[in-house]
C-alpha cells in the first residue's frame, strides 16, 4: 500500500519537473528570439544591402556558382574538388595498352581519366618506367 509520504514525494518530482519544462520553454523562447536577431543582421555584416540580394548569394554559393560577394567579388571556396579516381585491373590493362601504343603520360590520364600522378604510379607499379 502506497503511504502518504510517497504520494507527496510523487507531487513534489512531479511540480518539479512541471517547473523545469517551464525553465526549457522559456530558454527556447530567448534562444529563438536571440537566433532571429543575428540571422536577421547577417546581410548586413556580409555587406548585403537586403535580405533578397543575400539570399541569391548564398543560394548561388550552396550550388557551387561563384556569386558576386562584397563590392563584386567573388564567393571564396566554391571551386569543386575531382572526385577521386578508383585504379581497377582493367584500369592498369588500359595504362599498360597505352604505354605501348607510344601515348604520353597526359595522353594517357586524359583518355582514362585519371591523374598524371596516378599514371606514373601505375607505369611504376608494373615496371614500365625506364631507368635514367
Amino acid at each position: 500500500m502506497i503511504d502518504q509520504y510517497m504520494i507527496l514525494m510523487i507531487i513534489k518530482k512531479i511540480q518539479e519537473l512541471a517547473a523545469t519544462k517551464a525553465k526549457v520553454a522559456g530558454l527556447e523562447k530567448a534562444i529563438a528570439s536571440e537566433l532571429n536577431k543575428e540571422l536577421a543582421a547577417l546581410p548586413g555584416q556580409f555587406g548585403f544591402d537586403d535580405v533578397k540580394s543575400f539570399l541569391k548569394a548564398v543560394q548561388a554559393a550552396s550550388k557551387g556558382k561563384r556569386a558576386a560577394g562584397k563590392k563584386g567579388k567573388p564567393a571564396a571556396g566554391t571551386k569543386k574538388r575531382r572526385a577521386r579516381a578508383v585504379i581497377t585491373d582493367a584500369t592498369r590493362a588500359q595504362v599498360k595498352k597505352l604505354v605501348e601504343a607510344g601515348k604520353t603520360g597526359a595522353q594517357i590520364a586524359k583518355e582514362v581519366g585519371i591523374s598524371l600522378p596516378s599514371v606514373h604510379n601505375i607505369k611504376k607499379a608494373l615496371g614500365l618506367v625506364q631507368k635514367k
